[in-house]
């Protein structure tokens, strides 16, 4: 079983910067696996922010394309998330997620425990 760990939120100013990092563990090859973010607001539904496959290549929800950048570095089971120009709405807890396989991504039920992001306008 995988375990995830989620840091680096905290609260911005709305047109600040963070970097999220995702650090995996267990069972898991991480270099074989593509991996997603996630984001949950208050009273909302989580949803897809983006997801990275084991070769690199990058998917982005509308809403951050521009301003989310994921990356990975297989050496130390890590996955990003570098977000600038943030915006209030980008307000939530993010959450990273192991895909099943390499070259595409679907979410698995292995998550993390998530890292709280706050914008302020």
């Amino acid at each position: 079983q995988e375990q995830l760990v989620e840091s680096g939120g905290g609260l911005v100013q709305a047109g600040g910067s963070l970097r999220l990092s995702c650090v995996a563990s267990g069972s898991t090859t991480f270099s074989n696996k593509a991996m997603g973010w996630y984001r949950q607001a208050p009273e909302k539904k989580r949803e897809f922010v983006g997801s990275i496959t084991a070769f690199g290549r990058t998917v982005y929800v509308d809403s951050v394309k521009g301003r989310f950048t994921i990356s990975r570095d297989n050496a130390k089971n890590t996955m990003y998330l570098q977000m600038n120009s943030l915006k209030p709405d980008d307000t939530g807890v993010y959450y990273c997620n192991v895909g099943r396989s390499g070259g595409y991504y679907q979410a698995s039920d292995s998550w993390g425990q998530g890292t709280q992001v706050t914008v302020s306008s």
